[in-house]
């Protein structure tokens, strides 16, 4: 039998200061028809890179790829420029980590959808619309048909990851590469989405690259497991053998890194073995004023259409939100994608305005402030975005020799969330 993807001596470097640096070394697997391998490191590991070689996604000028990439017995490494295009997407297709980064923000999710289709000529545009409509509501996206219309802007990070997964969907491939697909979900919601990939596998008779390092993914997922570290492959085999008898030591260290609910109270390590149920964390007492006290908490964001853009309704992100936070204390808001918790963080610093409520940090109205005022609160309340890349700024080189004196990164509002 041949296999979808067969990759063999697959060597990747980059050109770093004149010099030629491999990332990956002599990468050698196969992945055979319907079947999931995955590919599991820490960061910095090569897993990544290794799926962008593939695809050859690289920077022609600074990357230089080796070996072998074979689809179908296709040598993908020689193939010309559009030969490569028609490949990506009808024949592999790659979810790619980032989710906000990936897509069009100019244009509608639909759109973006159908282009994905009609480009590789499986359908005309009025056709390609309509695939891209059942897509959507396939993915468990609600109101599928109101939301095709939408900027990606307007979605929660997990709702811009199952647009990349309809995407990487449409135009039905042999292979699936999927770069950390669940990153951006929440646990339901991801076992809906791997739920999801499963099904279609199977009906399509379709074959799965997943690139992750959560060993709970590649046990739910994977029918084999490759182990990269530092660019180098240190063993694969049955996902089941990995995980009951790993051959290498960083395999053990990965499957005992996989964290478990309580089992850090008390020690500097991860228990090896389930402890008892935590006990209840302890109200805060009434002597000790809380840090941050919100109280029903409300953001709507109103919903125009038509021409002259009329409002016609709103979406209640939040409502009536309220808790307390007290000194040293770590509060957690969880819940599905789409539930809130983002523009809870992002109302408390007024990077989204509230449409009532109350914030109070140490006790000072936070929805009062403004100027310099509001100013220093951001600068007391800091944010850690979802989306790294798009919080950071590209533009500036920490690298430069003539900064005599270091400085603190340029702050962007409202990035990333």
């Amino acid at each position: 039998m041949v296999p979808t993807l067969s990759v063999g001596g697959l060597t990747t470097s980059f050109l770093v200061g004149g010099v030629w640096r491999e990332v990956v070394r002599n990468l050698t697997f196969d992945v055979a028809p319907r079947e999931t391998l995955a590919i599991v490191g820490e960061s910095g590991s090569g897993k990544s890179v290794a799926s962008l070689s593939i695809l050859r996604l690289l920077p022609q000028q600074t990357s230089r790829i080796e070996g072998s990439v074979r689809l179908e017995g296709e040598e993908l490494l020689t193939l010309g420029r559009e030969d490569m295009r028609q490949v990506r997407g009808a024949g592999i297709a790659m979810i790619f980590q980032e989710p906000m980064t990936s897509l069009n923000p100019i244009l509608p999710i639909g759109e973006q959808i159908a282009e994905a289709i009609y480009c590789h000529g499986r359908m005309d545009k009025p056709a390609a619309r309509a695939e891209a409509l059942r897509l959507i509501d396939r993915i468990r996206m609600p109101n599928a048909a109101r939301r095709f219309h939408d900027h990606p802007h307007e979605f929660s990070g997990g709702m811009r990851q199952r647009v990349m997964i309809a995407i990487a969907l449409a135009a039905k491939p042999k292979l699936l590469i999927a770069d950390e697909p669940t990153t951006a979900l929440d646990v339901t919601i991801q076992g809906q989405i791997l739920d999801l990939l499963k099904t279609v596998q199977e009906e399509e008779g379709m074959s799965a690259l997943f690139i992750t390092h959560d060993m709970g993914v590649v046990a739910e997922v994977a029918d084999r497991t490759l182990v990269m570290r530092q660019g180098e492959q240190i063993e694969t085999g049955a996902t089941a053998d990995v995980f009951a008898r790993p051959a290498a030591s960083y395999t053990r260290v990965l499957i005992d890194a996989v964290p478990r609910l309580g089992s850090m109270r008390g020690t500097d390590a991860p228990a090896k073995f389930p402890p008892a149920a935590p006990e209840p964390a302890a109200p805060i007492p009434r002597e000790i004023r809380p840090l941050l006290e919100v109280t029903d908490l409300t953001a709507r964001f109103p919903v125009r259409a038509g021409f002259f853009q009329r409002r016609t309704g709103a979406v209640h992100a939040v409502e009536g939100a309220s808790f307390q936070v007290g000194p040293g204390e770590t509060l957690s808001l969880v819940g599905e994608s789409g539930c809130g918790k983002s523009t809870t963080g992002r109302s408390i610093v007024r990077l989204v305005e509230p449409s009532s409520g109350s914030v109070r940090l140490g006790g000072e109205e936070v929805l009062k402030l403004s100027g310099e005022a509001l100013r220093r609160v951001r600068r007391e309340v800091q944010m850690v975005f979802q989306d790294p890349i798009a919080s950071l700024d590209p533009h500036d080189d920490w690298r430069r020799a003539d900064r005599a004196v270091p400085r603190p990164p340029a702050r962007v509002e409202g990035a990333g969330a």
